[in-house]
């Protein structure tokens, strides 16, 4: 079996290989947290933060903030459960994966293949790809409407398309450079730990500035699984479903354990590791999804008038709360954030992937085209006048339906005696572990087909009719 020390770095992002040195300090530091309690040990991974904030960044992105808003206008606050329930499904995944490559350094793309089986491997990777590309175009509509509404607050009055080729300008070399160098490593690792608080802050603004001491017991109710009746035009299964897609996508499941691989960590990173996964991905996920959700409940359910809502209204309906300047300010900034670290990262996952399935060198001319597969999702910003939020929870059911292919392949890797060895969970632990995994590609895989069956047949009719209206 493979030591997490002589892994094979060959076109890991950020990998020129680890710094000796770094990796020595890191692991004087875990033995010298090793020995403080258990609440002293949380605060310590939580100051230090690792690649669960690269996951957040990918995770909080249109897709996400589409179903939040659609959730709480369309049902208040009656679907505040839906993200943390499927963010902490996700994170317990991600706790198994962190176990799987830290114990054994094996490169996940071939692990995947030879103790999962070809099929699971090779349809987790060209999953994380289309994934990627298909989510691309709701980012870019939704961020092009952002920025022009940020120029429309400011007194200019720009294109959308514009605005689509400003973020593409932007995205573009970050995502290219993402496995530039170690200085740009650690800059890009602390550039996204900043845009998830970031994210968090504007929210939390808005909705400190609501006031919640009244709704309470509605709010807290919300958190109570329910699924309440259909409102109008939108079904509660749809949105359960985006929401429930968007918590985890496949692509970062493909993406994390290689963050883990590029950063040298082996064995003694496992606690930390897992501590990450919940202090830099699922808290930071369920704060943003509910600060959203019920500032969204809070400003429109009580006017809602159907899926045509779009961001823009979001943002605009703030202006009693914050004035009519900054209320829309600070949600679009905050939407605007998640938006652009999810674009970047979206190309990276396709890169990425690319090069496991084809063994591409990174930095490569190759590697750079696979990095580029998303970017016609430019044409999000060019189509449609107005990219109303329903298009992206049809998007998010897609690319979702691929993602219980993925759980079932890292199930059979925490099962494998083969891939583990003794390092393969034991006991009430083991099964409890499975279990939860388990239950939560049933949950999702069911939720999926249920709404793949009913519905995606009529909204793609929808989008087609949009595509058909021509751009702006």
């Amino acid at each position: 079996m493979d030591s997490p020390d002589h892994a094979d770095t060959r076109g890991i992002p950020m990998v020129h290989p680890p710094d000796p040195a770094r990796l020595a300090a890191d692991r004087a530091w875990l033995r010298e947290v090793s020995e403080r309690p258990w609440l002293t040990r949380q605060l310590a991974y939580l100051r230090r933060g690792g690649p669960g904030y690269l996951q957040s960044a990918l995770t909080l992105g249109g897709g996400t903030a589409s179903a939040c808003i659609l959730s709480g206008a369309a049902f208040s606050y009656e679907l505040l459960w839906v993200a943390p329930l499927g963010m902490i499904l996700g994170g317990i995944v991600f706790m198994a994966i962190a176990h799987q490559t830290l114990s054994t350094g094996m490169r996940p793309f071939e692990a995947m293949r030879v103790h999962a089986g070809p099929v699971v491997a090779w349809g987790w990777a060209i999953g994380t790809v289309v994934a990627s590309i298909v989510w691309h175009f709701a980012q870019y509509s939704l961020a092009s409407t952002v920025l022009v509404d940020l120029a429309e607050v400011a007194g200019f009055a720009v294109p959308r398309w514009l605005m689509g080729v400003l973020v593409l300008a932007w995205a573009v070399p970050t995502a290219l450079s993402f496995g530039s160098g170690k200085k740009f490593a650690s800059a890009f690792d602390t550039l996204m730990r900043w845009m998830v608080w970031l994210i968090v802050a504007m929210f939390g603004v808005v909705a400190f500035r609501l006031g919640f001491g009244e709704h309470a017991s509605e709010i807290a109710s919300g958190f109570v699984p329910h699924i309440p009746l259909d409102r109008g035009d939108v079904r509660a299964d749809d949105v359960i479903v985006a929401g429930l897609a968007t918590a985890v996508g496949i692509n970062m499941t493909f993406l994390y354990p290689y963050t883990l691989l590029a950063r040298g960590w082996g064995r003694e990173h496992r606690e930390y590791a897992k501590a990450d996964v919940v202090y830099g991905m699922v808290l930071p996920y369920i704060l943003v999804t509910a600060l959203m959700v019920i500032v969204a409940g809070a400003t429109l359910s009580a006017g809602f008038t159907g899926k045509t809502i779009g961001p823009v209204d979001a943002a605009k309906s703030l202006g009693s709360l914050l004035g009519p300047v900054w209320g829309r300010v600070f949600f679009d900034l905050g939407l605007l954030g998640m938006l652009l670290t999810t674009i970047t990262l979206h190309m990276v996952c396709s890169g990425l992937a690319c090069s496991e399935m084809f063994n591409l060198k990174i930095g490569s001319r190759a590697y750079r085209i696979a990095t580029l597969l998303p970017t016609p999702g430019v044409l999000g910003s060019v189509y449609w006048s107005s990219m109303f939020l329903w298009v992206a929870v049809p998007t998010s059911i897609i690319a979702g339906a691929m993602l219980p292919l993925a759980y079932y392949g890292f199930m059979k890797l925490q099962w494998s005696r083969a891939y583990l060895g003794k390092d393969r969970p034991r006991g009430g632990l083991a099964f409890a572990w499975l279990g939860t995994m388990g239950v939560g590609t049933l949950i999702l895989a069911w939720f999926l087909a249920m709404t793949v069956a009913k519905s995606v047949p009529a909204y793609w009719s929808r989008v087609a009719a949009l595509f058909a209206g021509g751009a702006e």
